[in-house]
């Protein structure tokens, strides 16, 4: 049974214009899936639908079967979902250990560390690292929650290439190695390269494209 399983979604905005047709995909845990596709493609939408932060127009989003308005949208948002932002989102007035901390069912410091940030940095002020050890920062925390589902917006559209396949090689871990459900949605070839499965939206449609 997939984790996450959008059934004939669609999505709508107020004036009426169509940005997602009776979408349909099976995200299962242990994969990591890229999302592509042109600015106002809908990518962002399909990440907040998967996510309980919107609801279809037509259609359902399940999580292990059950439609997630069964129990509620918040529900869904506390129990399974972990959402990393391009912004990252981190408390700007705490330190990385504190950031994680705010929702860490692990101990934070060694989650931190793997992700290759130092003692010295795990409680320096957020506002004092580069945007990569913050973006790691970002990625420890939602790998400190329990919940199985990874979402990231475009979580390496303000880094470097080096930084980029770093956190993207995380992201890929957090998948393989620890058993999460991870969707991306992103502008780069390169972080779709290594997605399990690439999904591309395009005029609407949702359609698992070949990885090149």
């Amino acid at each position: 049974m997939p984790t996450l399983e959008l059934k004939n979604v669609s999505y709508a905005y107020e004036k009426g214009r169509e940005v997602l047709q009776s979408a349909n995909a099976e995200l299962e845990t242990g994969k990591m899936y890229a999302i592509l596709g042109p600015s106002g493609s809908g990518k962002t939408t399909l990440l907040s639908l998967l996510g309980g932060l919107d609801t279809p127009t037509q259609g359902k989003v399940l999580f292990d079967g059950e439609d997630i308005m069964a129990k509620g949208l918040e529900h869904h948002r506390r129990n399974h979902i972990s959402l990393i932002f391009q912004s990252y989102n981190l408390i700007d007035y705490m330190t990385p250990l504190e950031n994680v901390r705010l929702t860490a069912k692990l101990d934070a410091a060694p989650i931190l560390k793997r992700l290759g940030l130092k003692q010295d940095e795990i409680t320096r002020n957020v506002l004092k690292l580069s945007g990569g050890q913050q973006q790691r920062a970002a990625i420890a925390r939602a790998l400190a929650s329990d919940a199985p589902v990874i979402l990231a917006d475009e979580p390496t559209g303000n880094l470097d290439a080096d930084t980029a396949g770093e956190i993207t090689a995380v992201l890929k871990e957090s998948a393989h190695a620890f058993g999460k459900c991870v969707v991306v949605v992103t502008h780069s070839g390169e972080v779709a390269k290594q997605a399990d499965v690439v999904l591309e939206m395009k005029r609407g449609h949702l359609k698992e494209r070949e990885i090149l």
